[in-house]
């Protein structure tokens, strides 16, 4: 019998969720603009049901991960399940993409009629009557005030196709924008011990303010996993969008391998994986509710769930404070507060 997971509360009256969600970005499969390269549908169902089967009790998706493709495949997982046993299913709107040029990079457009239109064909794609929690992906480039963003997603759940409301990328400005008009349920920012810059502002917020948190690529993208090498990163998919990412390149991956290297005495002390370390980092900072963690297999499942079950001590927590400066890896607050 499977052990429960912990558990916190999203936000202000919100659902109760494990503190490690099943991240299905790469389940997006490859050819698009921010693609892993290519992925098996069957190994992301297999890792998705083998994700449940553990205890975890949510999914993240977006519309734009494979341009509806993830969500498909997602919505491939769930079916089958009773619906008293289903997980959770969280996706993101206000990105536009152009099936005429996969490898373009998807506009940022939460109008509110975007914002619709993307929830109902979410809703379809994902095989379920209402979105658990939808976020808008990231701050509008259209012009769009974002107050009538969030007036439409308030809207959508007054009218039951969403059921909490919550952004994703959003600094505090924004945040404050949007709790003028209806409170925010959850953040989702990307926070890792490499990209820290939240620890010191939106994360703070949100714990005042009543707002969850979940946060994504607590791995930075594989670099802060056990088996990640210098070569690797040279040899990524022509499709896999870590090719641009400065955090794989040098002179920032010499610099985050060594911060990972540094992490192994404490990963051999509690008997877990880098990985299961890296994300249980993210756990112990105040205002964090759970860590988004992506998986192309269940092997993979497997290597960060014991982070949920994961504490770490505070001589943990000041070594790995220490080897962040002394690595100078990454940027933002070095310790949770």
């Amino acid at each position: 019998m499977t052990t429960p997971l912990p558990t916190r509360r999203l936000g202000t009256n919100g659902p109760e969720i494990t503190i490690v969600g099943f991240g299905a970005w790469a389940a997006g499969g490859g050819g698009w603009a921010f693609a892993w390269g290519p992925q098996d549908d069957g190994e992301s169902v297999a890792a998705i049901r083998h994700a449940i089967g553990k205890g975890v009790n949510w999914i993240d998706t977006a519309a734009v991960y494979g341009y509806g493709h993830s969500e498909v495949v997602v919505g491939r997982a769930l079916a089958g399940i009773p619906a008293s046993e289903r997980p959770l299913v969280f996706t993101k709107c206000g990105l536009r993409w152009n099936d005429a040029d996969r490898m373009a990079a998807p506009a940022r457009d939460s109008r509110p009629a975007r914002v619709r239109e993307e929830c109902e064909a979410s809703l379809r794609r994902l095989g379920v009557e209402r979105i658990d929690l939808y976020q808008v992906h990231w701050a509008d480039e259209t012009g769009t005030p974002v107050e009538d963003s969030w007036g439409e997603m308030l809207r959508l759940v007054a009218e039951g196709k969403v059921r909490w409301p919550g952004v994703s990328n959003y600094d505090v400005a924004l945040l404050e924008s949007c709790a003028k008009l209806g409170h925010v349920q959850s953040l989702q920012p990307p926070f890792s011990m490499i990209r820290r810059d939240v620890g010191g502002a939106q994360i703070p917020w949100c714990a005042k303010h009543g707002t969850g948190v979940i946060v994504y690529s607590p791995m930075q993208s594989g670099l802060l996993t056990d088996s990640f090498t210098a070569a690797r990163a040279a040899a990524f998919a022509p499709d896999d969008w870590r090719r641009m990412s400065p955090q794989h390149q040098s002179p920032s991956l010499e610099r985050n391998l060594a911060l990972r290297d540094a992490l192994k005495p404490i990963a051999a002390k509690h008997g877990v994986t880098v990985a299961a370390v890296a994300v249980a980092w993210t756990l112990a900072w105040p205002g964090v509710t759970g860590a988004i963690v992506g998986a192309r297999s269940p092997r993979q499942v497997d290597g960060w769930l014991p982070a949920a079950t994961l504490r770490l001590d505070a001589a943990d927590l000041a070594a790995i404070a220490s080897a962040i400066t002394k690595t100078g890896a990454g940027s933002g607050p070095t310790t949770p507060a």
